[in-house]
């Protein structure tokens, strides 16, 4: 299955869900998983060596690369997870410049090309930034599209005006908030699948560069039930 983590707003906690998400499929399937960053934060997230090269941008950018060109841009995170880093080696300007460039028939063609290389495996992608129509075209064309969202009222405006409709929501909860998984189902007429309550130690792990070997338990638990 592919599923796409995205957001509306930048700063909602996309890369760590998604890297999180990716962490814990790896460990409970058999085929593992394979984490693909749109964004270029995943490497840092999980405390890994910047890979080099080109990545899955420079695929994108590709028309005529073969499928099974993805297989050899991963880098290993851990034994059952595979990492399709950001790239950007073939644009001036890297990775943000490669995502300016690419248009929404490119993340529709990435989309399907992760389906048909990793048949049988769960491949998780980070969209990258907000409002990126490649970004956005591979959400739309995932089999689980999950918005990451922290419950604001411009956030969940945003979302209600979004083209994109996700499967679920992951909840990014906050302390004083008045707004709840109540009021974003509502309003998106999607399930919030998970809520992950704001804590402290998620930022020390992501800081600490320990995601990958130390998945804290708030988000691990949430998060099983989207997995």
């Amino acid at each position: 299955m592919l599923i796409a983590c995205w957001s509306v707003k930048g700063g909602s906690g996309t890369t760590v869900v998604a890297t999180a998400l990716a962490l814990l499929l790896a460990r409970s399937t058999e085929a593992g998983a394979v984490l693909a960053d749109l964004g270029g934060d995943v490497p840092a997230a999980c405390g890994v060596p910047e890979p080099l090269g080109p990545g899955v941008l420079d695929f994108a950018t590709t028309d005529d690369a073969p499928i099974d060109a993805l297989e050899r841009l991963e880098t290993r995170v851990t034994p059952n997870l595979a990492l399709l880093h950001a790239g950007g080696e073939t644009v001036d300007g890297g990775a943000a410049a490669a995502l300016r460039r690419l248009e929404s028939s490119d993340g529709e063609r990435l989309a399907a090309a992760l389906v048909g290389q990793y048949r049988g495996a769960s491949v998780v992608v980070d969209c990258g930034p907000a409002g990126s129509p490649f970004g956005n075209a591979v959400a739309a064309g995932a089999g689980l599209s999950l918005l990451v969202l922290r419950p604001c009222y411009l956030g969940l405006r945003r979302a209600a005006q979004s083209e994109i409709r996700p499967s679920g929501v992951v909840l990014i909860n906050e302390p004083g908030r008045s707004l709840g998984a109540t009021e974003v189902s509502d309003v998106l007429g999607v399930p919030v699948r998970a809520e992950v309550p704001y804590d402290p130690a998620v930022a020390r792990v992501v800081d600490a560069g320990l995601l990958s070997t130390r998945v804290p338990r708030c988000i691990e638990r949430a998060l099983k039930v989207a997995a």
